[in-house]
């Protein structure tokens, strides 16, 4: 059995930046999601998904495309659906046209709901995320970020 060539080991600035970044994706999602939910009882995943809806224009989308939206498995959405449903933020309605799926509609609360956490939740991103970089930075963050994005995920 052929053994695998050994692997190039991080330099101390390449782990230095490593780490950083799995400590920025542990705690900012979480820092986010505690300011979310004092603010307005809603989860980032709840915030998330009433984004998407009322960005759709008839606000609903096909479970599925809101799943390729969101980069979730659909049997997670459903469960998430299932307890936003719960709350009055979100129904799911069957599609008339081929009967096979469904749509995920926005509701009036959940509209509701989301105008009244999108400010806070602006003012969070603000403070947490974007204050502090220059334009130069935010935009070199965004190239490079595009470019992992593009390397994991090519569609």
């Amino acid at each position: 059995m052929p053994t695998a060539p050994a692997a190039p080991w991080l330099d101390e600035d390449e782990m230095r930046l490593w780490r950083a970044w799995l400590r920025v994706q542990t705690e900012l999602p979480a820092a986010m999601g505690r300011a979310l939910h004092e603010d307005s009882d809603l989860s980032l995943q709840d915030f998330e998904t009433l984004v998407r809806l009322s960005e759709s224009g008839e606000g609903r989308l096909r479970v599925s495309a809101l799943a390729d939206e969101m980069h979730w498995e659909r049997s997670r959405l459903s469960h998430h659906l299932r307890r936003m449903g719960a709350r009055g933020l979100v129904e799911k309605v069957e599609c008339a046209e081929d009967g096979r799926g469904s749509f995920v509609v926005l509701t009036p609360a959940g509209r509701e709901a989301l105008e009244g956490a999108a400010p806070d939740h602006v003012r969070t991103v603000r403070q947490v995320f974007l204050d502090g970089m220059s334009a130069q930075e935010r935009d070199a963050l965004l190239r490079v970020l595009t470019r992992v994005l593009d390397r994991v995920d090519p569609a």
